[in-house]
């Protein structure tokens, strides 16, 4: 399989040795390129051998060299180079099979592409790779891999998964473990399904591959309320979510006494459902688990304060409003407590917004829309600029869930918008300098 060249680079090694837009690439140094992952393993070598084809399908052979990591020039299709891979599950907690009607097509899209777990971070069930593939991700050495296991039971992986080869697949973990690339697992936990017993089980069977593994996050089932004849879920309460803590520390003092490592963590929500503190910022380690929402209060907390401990007051009124989801609210609101009072002139609002969009279930930031926030915060007093987490913007930062832009919030509320990153420190830089980014 050759791959279609969408441009060349000006002045780029390639352009120089006249490749065009609408060659193809056929090879690398002998190697068939299939995709990203070829494209990106072979193109380090400092001597290369490429094979490409011209539009007349005129075979075009070139020897070149170049800096290990030097760019050739080449721009392709897609990133991938190829189709985005979709998942072959139909989970019983997808979030994907939860979402309203009408909302833009790609929300509706269920990725499992073992590429963008490389490339960006995104989990991956196996479900539909075939073991030449994982061969393949062994012999480039592709790590960190990032998988969604759920659970080390097969057939209760097939149950929760709806996909006869969900247990069988399995194996694939112990093939890349063997092959020293580095696992992180997620554990999406459903109340009486995969947890109690069943989480033991998965904990210890996932321990087993230490060191490969690096983490497990967690982290409880998501329901909105549109759920109608979807398979019977309840969502996690004070009790339950208190027993997946308990039952979570008890391994991470285990791996912490055996490697030195906690390896496993539930995520802040669980704490936040079984109303116990949160652990401090040294509990997580690395914080190899942030993405699905593992100490990321510990860690914002820990950013928010040491900047606020570092600046000098001043006198400069200032008068702001931050909007966040149910969760947090509590604890950005004590967080500016601690700002107000180092800032004597700082009027800072925190209003947190229950996702109607989705149902009152959900309750974290990164999922409330425009429509809420608007509906919400009309006629509310806002000061100067509203401070929003770019969180709930989608990776374009242009849009939210529901498609409205900053600009139509902005419109619909008449006050400026003003977006934090996810840090901390962001925000509090935000609060302070509400119509610039300079502290």
């Amino acid at each position: 399989m050759s791959v279609r060249i969408k441009d060349v680079i000006p002045k780029s090694i390639c352009a120089k040795k006249g490749i065009k837009p609408g060659y193809t690439l056929v090879s690398i140094n002998g190697n068939e390129i299939i995709d990203v992952l070829d494209y990106r393993f072979y193109i380090t070598e400092s001597t290369l051998r490429l094979e490409f084809k011209d539009l007349k399908g005129k075979l075009i052979k070139l020897k070149i060299k170049k800096q290990q990591y030097e760019d050739i020039g080449l721009e392709f299709e897609t990133y991938l180079m190829d189709k985005q891979r979709s998942c072959t599950n139909n989970c019983i907690f997808c979030f994907v099979d939860q979402m309203p009607p009408g909302m833009r097509e790609s929300l509706y899209f269920k990725d499992d592409d073992a590429r963008l777990s490389f490339l960006f971070g995104n989990y991956i069930t196996l479900t539909n790779l075939s073991e030449s593939e994982i061969e393949r991700i062994i012999k480039m050495k592709i790590s960190p891999i990032n998988i969604s296991v759920h659970t080390t039971n097969p057939e209760l992986r097939c149950k929760m998964m709806k996909n006869r080869f969900a247990g069988e697949k399995l194996k694939f973990i112990k093939m890349l473990a063997d092959a020293n690339i580095a696992i992180n697992c997620q554990l999406v936990m459903c109340p009486g399904i995969n947890d109690g017993e069943e989480l033991r089980r998965t904990l210890s069977d996932l321990g087993e591959f230490y060191p490969s593994l690096e983490s497990i996050a967690c982290v409880p089932v998501g329901l909105t309320k549109f759920r109608e004849g979807l398979y019977p879920l309840s969502p996690y309460d004070e009790k339950t979510a208190g027993e997946v803590i308990d039952i979570t520390e008890e391994f991470a003092d285990m791996f912490f006494k055996k490697y030195g490592e906690r390896l496993c963590y539930a995520s802040d929500e669980f704490y936040i459902r079984a109303k116990r503190p949160l652990p401090d910022e040294d509990y997580y380690e690395n914080f190899a688990q942030l993405e699905n929402g593992v100490g990321v209060l510990a860690m914002f907390k820990s950013d928010f304060l040491n900047l606020l401990h570092n600046l000098e007051a001043d006198d400069i009124r200032r008068d702001v409003s931050v909007v966040t989801g149910v969760d947090a609210a509590p604890y950005i609101k004590k967080l500016i407590d601690c700002a107000c009072e180092k800032w004597h002139n700082l009027n800072c609002r925190v209003f947190a917004v229950t996702n109607n969009f989705f149902g009152d279930t959900i309750t974290v930031s990164g999922l409330v829309t425009a429509t809420d926030i608007i509906a919400q915060l009309k006629d509310k007093p806002l000061g100067d600029v509203l401070i929003l987490p770019s969180c709930m913007l989608r990776h374009e930062q242009d849009k939210f869930l529901d498609d409205y832009t900053v600009s139509d919030v902005e419109k619909a509320l008449g006050v400026k918008v003003k977006i934090s990153s996810t840090e901390g420190d962001s925000l509090l830089e935000c609060i302070l300098n509400p119509f610039n980014n300079d502290l």
